[in-house]
């Protein structure tokens, strides 16, 4: 659940610092060029007023002759050490687009491009610029700024600047990088509370979860402690461990009823089997009707043995030891191997011998016992039974292979429920609680049996204990 809330939590965030960052990175670079454009609008109008008095009419005397010589100078001198200083080109332009004076000598308005025509006709018609095409850091574009030169109301000629804008566009780079960095930092303290919150909520979640699967596979003590997490998940903690107690009381209360009925229905059992012997000496030898009582007496005797079994290792805490599988399995194996030969089986062990895994030795040799007898009871003679021993990474299997006719799917997903058997297989001696009763024996110990078909036929059970210390 983590890996999907916590990408969609850092995308809403990128995005949320994505759309903050983008206007804030496009006003910085709007008022890094509104700075720019200001400071040529006032050097265009200290030239313009500097152009203001210098004409190209002639003159009438010798000493205004020698007065607009020195204007003109005075405005060639300041446009060249203008130049000069700040590497931007300026000029002075008549209305017909001649040059007054510029700097350097020769630059004019059509070296301007078409930013330079716009600017000088917007001045021409008396306004200056103030909204030059926004310069951005992948552009190498210049920046034209125009201004009038005003006389006695006429525009007589126009100031115009064209500025180099890589200074301004490293401005703006360095903006740009300095807001990249703050959301990076930022994005990256968001992802660290991101993590935390959804551990915080989370972490609840998982714990439910895994107490929630430790019921569902029979450990029932499993409780969940209500600390941490929000308030909602603290109150459906406490909610869960009350539903847990009950269910393990109903449970409790359930095999307390099946031992009791189990163990009160024994002795009268036991006293009707007898009464039946003690007839059947009375009545000739052979006789069909006490043969059929007797049998059904005794798989009703065996089949409440079976039920209070199941009762035991459903209510018997496990005796956890370090047990070598390869060495239970041999001997199980030696076991049951006069009883194969009997039915003319090959019961087979493979496998380490040595191999260890945590287990409660009693109830693993029993579950053995349950699996080994299940399938020496359904294999045909010539056939094989092959018992494998396999260790894992933090678990070791026992499985037990068998040559018999198996189990169809929807068969095998029904097999080791209580007193259920196969319709092909009825004629089978047993009362249907074996596999249970195994079940019940490793769920105690964190073990677990689990079915498959045998190819090319027969089932194959599979018995999973920890190797590593619950």
């Amino acid at each position: 659940m983590r890996t999907r809330l916590l990408p969609l939590l850092i995308v809403l965030l990128a995005g949320m610092l994505i759309a903050f960052g983008f206007p804030l990175a496009v006003r910085m670079a709007a008022a890094q060029q509104q700075q720019v454009v200001v400071d040529r609008i006032d050097d265009t109008a200290r030239f313009a007023a500097l152009a203001q008095f210098v004409t190209d009419r002639p003159p009438t005397t010798g000493e205004s002759a020698a007065a607009e010589d020195e204007r003109r100078t005075t405005l060639e001198t300041e446009l060249g050490r203008y130049h000069e200083v700040y590497g931007i080109r300026v000029g002075v332009f008549h209305r017909g687009g001649d040059a007054m004076a510029a700097a350097p000598p020769g630059w004019t308005v059509q070296a301007a491009g078409r930013l330079g025509k716009d600017a000088f006709q917007e001045a021409l018609a008396g306004r200056r610029s103030h909204d030059p095409p926004q310069v951005w850091p992948w552009q190498d574009h210049t920046l034209v700024v125009a201004s009038p030169v005003v006389r006695d109301g006429d525009v007589t000629a126009v100031v115009v600047t064209e500025s180099p804008t890589g200074h301004l566009r490293s401005r703006i780079l360095h903006d740009w990088l300095l807001i990249l960095a703050g959301e990076s930092a930022a994005l990256f303290v968001a992802i660290g509370a991101a993590f935390r919150l959804t551990g915080w909520v989370l972490r609840p979640v998982r714990v439910l979860d895994a107490a929630t699967h430790d019921i569902a596979t029979g450990r029932m003590n499993s409780r969940v402690a209500p600390a941490g997490g929000p308030p909602e998940l603290r109150r459906l903690a406490r909610s869960f461990n009350e539903m847990a107690d009950n269910v393990e009381d109903v449970l409790e209360q359930q095999r307390a009823f099946v031992a009791d009925a189990s163990h009160q229905l024994r002795n009268p059992l036991s006293a009707l089997l007898l009464r039946i012997e003690l007839l059947a000496l009375e009545l000739p030898e052979g006789n069909e009707e006490i043969a059929s009582v007797r049998t059904e007496g005794k798989r009703l005797a065996r089949v409440l043995d079976d039920l209070l079994d199941l009762a035991q290792a459903e209510h018997a805490p496990a005796d956890l030891r370090l047990v070598d599988l390869g060495e239970l399995a041999t001997e199980r194996v030696a076991a049951w191997g006069p009883l194969a030969d009997d039915k003319g089986v090959r019961l087979l062990r493979d496998g380490p011998e040595a191999v260890t895994a945590w287990a409660d030795p009693v109830a693993l040799s029993s579950a053995l016992d349950a699996v080994i007898d299940n399938a020496l009871k359904f294999t045909p003679p010539g056939e094989e039974v092959t018992v494998t021993v396999a260790p894992g990474g933090h678990t070791c299997t026992v499985v037990v292979a068998d040559g018999g006719p198996g189990l169809t799917e929807d068969e095998l997903a029904r097999v080791g429920d209580r007193f259920w058997r196969s319709n092909r297989h009825q004629n089978v001696k047993g009362s249907g609680l074996g596999l249970s009763i195994s079940r019940a024996l490793l769920l105690a110990g964190r073990g677990t049996i689990t079915y498959d078909a045998n190819e090319p036929r027969g089932l194959r059970v599979t018995v999973t204990v920890p190797r590593t210390e619950p």
